[in-house]
């Protein structure tokens, strides 16, 4: 049957066309699920609809159009669609305000503008990054309206660009406000991930939370390191390969980089927020992450006379081979670089949402000094045309 004229469906993703929603929206309906994506984001829906995702996924063009041409998925921007759907997925998290707390009232905003078309016995489950018992309070809250609805919390733990297929091959975290909601959420989720991993709602939230600040942390050891040994006049990368030769208690320590995105910082101040501001851990990996893009203009402006320079920066997404910009440290090294050098040039090969750009071999052609922000799998052979590059991340 064809959801969109029928406008009978098993699942709404609501959110369903950002990083989140959409390869999510997709791998289920690909697994047999009547979906509608539900959005406002007018651009994005429009480029789903044709076939096109609005950013970078392994494997997710091809699949979308599969699930376009077999009718199993639906699009609405206006929340009615719910209605009929057993399971709605929300892919609101919870953002950080200008003081770092938790905007907990996104979370109220979206559950208020869907509960009019809420029944007993559907299932909310909340797929991104929430602040500790928000899912028990959504609950409560939902209780409070007389909606007699399951809430579950299954947090999304993929990497941005391979959804698809970490969604299909992770373990999947599930837990909920009730048993009933649990084994709810278990159902939809065992169609798709190979094993489930069962939790406490709060056990959950804080798992999610810990996951990208572990990993936030990492980053930030290693490029202290990285300061501390550049500062001593030594190359770090010899010193990262010699520690980790045949050494496997250093296998996960990463290299040196920007450490950035719509997640790790936020979800460090998120944890921060709820031990009241008491997660030195944490506050120092933020400082010594979000101070790398200043200790490398610190560097460059030792070594070179960056008054007299228009330097090039290489790569503005927030990570390799990514199109998304958001929290990308590029961005502060250029607003650094624009007070010190004569000029800043900036490209990428993959964003197209930053009118700034300009292409590759003008950046190289018109800069003395370049800079590779973004290890993008295009820069591997590299022309510099002779102008010096400085790259943290291989030395």
């Amino acid at each position: 049957m064809d959801p969109s004229s029928s406008g009978n469906y098993d699942v709404c993703v609501v959110g369903g066309a950002g990083h989140v929603g959409a390869p999510l929206a997709i791998v289920l309906a690909q697994k047999g699920f009547r979906t509608l994506i539900y959005d406002l984001n007018p651009q994005a829906m429009e480029r789903l609809q044709n076939g096109e995702l609005p950013f970078l996924e392994e494997g997710g063009g091809p699949l979308l159009r599969e699930v376009l041409a077999a009718k199993r998925l639906g699009f609405a921007t206006t929340p009615e669609g719910i209605a009929s759907c057993s399971y709605i997925i929300i892919t609101i998290g919870t953002p950080i305000d200008e003081f770092q707390n938790p905007m907990l009232g996104l979370i109220q905003k979206c559950i208020d503008s869907l509960s009019a078309h809420l029944s007993d016995g559907q299932t909310i489950i909340l797929r991104s990054t929430i602040f500790p018992g928000v899912t028990d309070w959504v609950h409560q809250y939902l209780r409070g309206q007389d909606k007699r609805v399951h809430v579950a919390f299954c947090p999304e733990r993929v990497v941005q660009g391979y959804s698809i297929r970490e969604l299909q091959t992770l373990p999947q975290i599930i837990s909920g406000a009730t048993p009933e909601a649990e084994e709810s959420a278990a159902r939809l989720f065992s169609a798709l991930a190979p094993k489930l991993v069962r939790m406490a709602p709060k056990e959950a939230e804080f798992a999610k939370l810990f996951s990208n600040a572990y990993r936030y942390i990492q980053f930030a050891a290693t490029n202290q390191f990285y300061m501390m040994v550049e500062t001593a006049g030594l190359d770090y990368h010899r010193v990262l390969a010699g520690m980790k030769a045949d050494y496997p208690r250093l296998r996960d320590l990463p290299g040196p980089g920007f450490a950035a995105g719509p997640c790790l910082h936020k979800d460090t101040l998120q944890l921060a927020a709820f031990a009241n501001h008491q997660f030195a851990i944490g506050y120092s990996a933020i400082q010594v992450n979000e101070g790398l893009p200043a200790f490398l203009v610190a560097r460059l402006a030792a070594r070179y006379r960056l008054s007299e320079m228009t330097v090039g920066i290489l790569g503005m997404a927030f990570k390799a081979d990514s199109d998304d910009i958001r929290s990308s440290l590029s961005y502060k090294l250029k607003k650094i670089l624009r007070n010190q050098a004569k000029a800043v040039l900036t490209t990428d090969p993959l964003v197209d949402n930053d009118r700034d750009l300009l292409p590759l071999e003008e950046v190289i052609g018109r800069s003395d000094l370049l800079i590779l922000a973004v290890p993008h799998s295009a820069y591997q052979d590299l022309n510099t045309q002779g102008k010096p590059l400085f790259n943290i991340w291989n030395g």
